[in-house]
């Protein structure tokens, strides 16, 4: 059920875009990094789904210091750490309500090696201060990339369709 209601979040939100962009376009007026309004605006109605899924994960858990997410074809631009920061308001919400200590947050942010990494940890710096560690993980997630029960939470926006397994 909550697939199918993301599902049709996500096609609501795409249906008025007409263009499709590469997002490693060599041309910078057709890139991701200047087109992904609309991959937020998916992400922003889609909250309500992974405030419910991440409460429903940190109920199951016994406390932990560090919870370890993913993010699965995090790309490179405006974006790439708008999940990472909804996933932190979340978890510290949560915890707040339920007088917990907020954990640690580390987030492995994933893409093929043709992202632009560089570009991605450049923006890192605006994250200190906060509970976060964040990692590079370069490949395809048609393999395997984390060891065995590593990763408590995964979240991927507009990557998953590339699936056809």
């Amino acid at each position: 059920m909550r697939r199918l209601q993301i599902q049709q979040a996500m096609t609501m939100a795409t249906a008025s875009s007409a263009n499709v962009y590469c997002t490693n376009a060599t041309d910078k007026q057709i890139s991701y990094a200047n087109n992904s309004s609309l991959q937020k605006k998916v992400q922003l109605k889609t909250r309500p789904f992974l405030e419910d899924t991440i409460k429903d994960m940190l109920s199951k858990m016994v406390h932990v210091p560090c919870i370890k997410v993913a993010d699965l074809g995090c790309a490179s631009g405006p974006n790439t750490f708008f999940p990472t920061c909804e996933v932190m308001d979340i978890i510290a919400s949560v915890c707040r309500q339920a007088h917990w200590e907020s954990p640690e947050l580390q987030v492995f942010l994933n893409d093929l090696p043709q992202n632009d990494f560089n570009t991605v940890f450049k923006s890192i710096p605006a994250f200190n201060g906060k509970p976060c560690f964040v990692a590079g993980v370069a490949g395809s997630f048609y393999q395997r990339l984390f060891p065995s029960k590593s990763i408590h939470f995964v979240h991927s926006s507009y990557s998953l369709h590339w699936l056809s397994k």
